[in-house]
């Protein structure tokens, strides 16, 4: 099981994550949503499609844009992708927080 974590709150876990670019992909379903705010920013990548931002709220600690996704992912975007539905794209998030594995890789 993976488990990502940041300032020691458990942010989401799963057995079923997608590398992409080195960067964990997390089943929507499997991530603590009150954790994550709605962020402004965008950006956009050529083979994936424009990426949508959350921030990652722990008490009154903000990691700003930790954690993104692609609603409408390229199909050039292989597991980000893959025909999902928007509520079926994996969360991607990655940034200064930790992730580690639960039993054998």
């Amino acid at each position: 099981m993976l488990k990502a974590t940041w300032n020691g709150v458990l942010l989401a876990e799963s057995d079923h994550t997608e590398v992409v670019e080195g960067n964990h992909y997390f089943p929507a379903t499997s991530i603590h949503r009150q954790y994550f705010k709605q962020s402004p920013t965008h950006s956009t990548c050529p083979w994936k499609g424009e990426a949508s931002y959350y921030d990652i709220v722990v008490g009154d600690q903000v990691n700003k844009d930790a954690a993104w996704y692609y609603a409408a992912p390229k199909e050039a975007a292989g597991p980000v992708g893959c025909g999902r539905t928007p509520q079926e794209i994996l969360q991607l998030y990655y940034n200064y927080s930790s992730c580690t594995r639960d039993g054998p890789a």
